[in-house]
């Protein structure tokens, strides 16, 4: 209950008063602090009425449970700094962080950084974006820039810094989502017969039939596959590491990687990014096949080596047995469609066009998301491309569902005349 008083208010009782410098003063009941002592908060207005409001905003917090911490929230910029630090750091991939941070400190901080984090509103997000979009970035950019402020954001409000997330009230821009086209059946095949014919091109052979991401290609080991069952097991995936300087910026080399004391970087093995992402896939047996023969003609590439070779269990390397870069990977995966004279696609789009291959094979979608490595359903969509084949397929299905077995051509068995009778005469 709030009272207006010229003393003290009961215990628990919020008070509104006049103060000594003409302002208006409201002390609010909270519950207790973290060291046990109670939490009492202050608000101060101009006037009677804008306190008031002030005091029974925190009444209602209180009354529903969404209590902010005490004390002077901290800005925008703090927060996040914070968040990147010492909550995301610890919760997503080393790559994903350098993400993070790099739009962090291009857009929010720049555009929001010196709002204090409770009296942030949708609309200054909303501007923010608006800004973005002035300045010629993509509405991809700013969409990325809005789950990252919402990740964030959700955290503070779930450790009571705030009471609302205002960048979930705030409107993203409409996003189109990129039309993707894959590769058709034949395309594959073509590329399928240029890639036999190449040094690790058993590569290419597992994205098209797996689906596996680069990554999780190039990570593969050979204790990893089972030759004999003819499975595969993902576990891992080569990702490059993120330099960072380790002479605190002294050496004035804008990239970290350039840096004398350089700290970090390079290719490492990383974990999936989940349960399903780790997973165990069946092998068509003509890539069965190819594997024995590549794993034979590694056996050679070490012969050859000899002394320069690199032992790491990878099933592709280069020829001295080290990881393959992923640029080199996808400057080869370029070649390798002009070879089979194919029409530019990217890296990416071998993926694509397994998961549309298995759809247009009639595999279960339940089986298609196991074998892709998602954990949601609507993944799935995203891949389920129409491509010629079901178009039409479906055309001939509505044909046989409509005519039967009729000979569609002119005058054909089966087909009703064209002439239009009045009865017989």
């Amino acid at each position: 209950m709030t009272a207006r008083t010229s003393g003290r208010a009961p215990n628990r009782a919020s008070s509104v008063y006049q103060g000594a410098d003409g302002r208006w003063h409201g002390r609010v009941w909270m519950g207790v602090a973290d060291d046990g002592s109670p939490d009492r908060r202050h608000v101060s207005a101009a006037t009677e009425r804008e306190v008031l409001t002030k005091v029974r905003r925190l009444e209602r917090s209180r009354q529903s449970g969404r209590i902010a911490v005490s004390g002077r929230a901290p800005t925008v910029e703090a927060w996040l700094a914070h968040w990147l630090d010492n909550i995301a750091a610890h919760s997503v991939r080393e790559r994903t962080l350098t993400g993070y941070r790099s739009y962090v400190r291009l857009y929010a901080v720049p555009g929001l950084g010196k709002h204090r984090l409770d009296r942030l509103q949708p609309e200054h997000v909303e501007s923010l974006y608006r800004r973005m979009l002035h300045d010629g970035l993509s509405p991809s950019t700013v969409h990325t820039l809005h789950r990252i402020l919402r990740t964030a954001l959700n955290e503070a409000v779930r450790r009571d810094r705030i009471p609302v997330n205002p960048v979930t009230r705030a409107r993203a821009p409409r996003l189109v989502e990129r039309e993707i086209d894959p590769l058709t059946q034949h395309e594959a095949a073509r590329i399928v017969t240029a890639a036999t014919e190449s040094r690790n091109g058993a590569r290419w052979l597992v994205g098209l039939a797996l689906g596996l991401r680069q990554g999780e290609a190039l990570g593969l080991r050979w204790h990893d596959i089972d030759l004999d069952t003819g499975t595969i097991t993902v576990r891992r995936a080569l990702q490059r590491a993120t330099a960072e300087h380790g002479c605190g910026g002294q050496c004035g080399r804008r990239r970290a990687t350039d840096c004398p004391q350089r700290l970090g970087g390079g290719l490492t093995l990383v974990e999936p990014k989940s349960r399903a992402g780790r997973r165990r896939v069946a092998l068509p047996p003509q890539l069965v096949h190819a594997l024995l023969r590549h794993r034979d003609d590694q056996a050679v590439e070490r012969l050859t080596a000899a002394n320069l070779w690199t032992e790491h269990d990878l099933v592709f390397t280069t020829e001295t047995g080290a990881s393959i870069d992923p640029r080199t990977d996808w400057a080869d995966w370029k070649r390798l469609l002009r070879r089979a004279d194919v029409r530019d696609a990217r890296l990416h789009d071998a993926r694509h066009t397994a998961a549309t291959l298995l759809l247009v094979q009639g595999v279960a979608p339940r089986t298609v998301m196991d074998i892709m490595g998602w954990t949601e359903a609507r993944m799935l969509s995203r891949y389920q491309h129409v491509v010629d084949e079901l178009r039409h397929d479906a055309a001939r299905r509505m044909g046989a569902a409509l005519w039967g077995d009729a000979d569609p051509t002119p005058g054909g068995p089966g087909r009703p005349s064209s002439r239009r009778g009045g009865g017989e005469n």
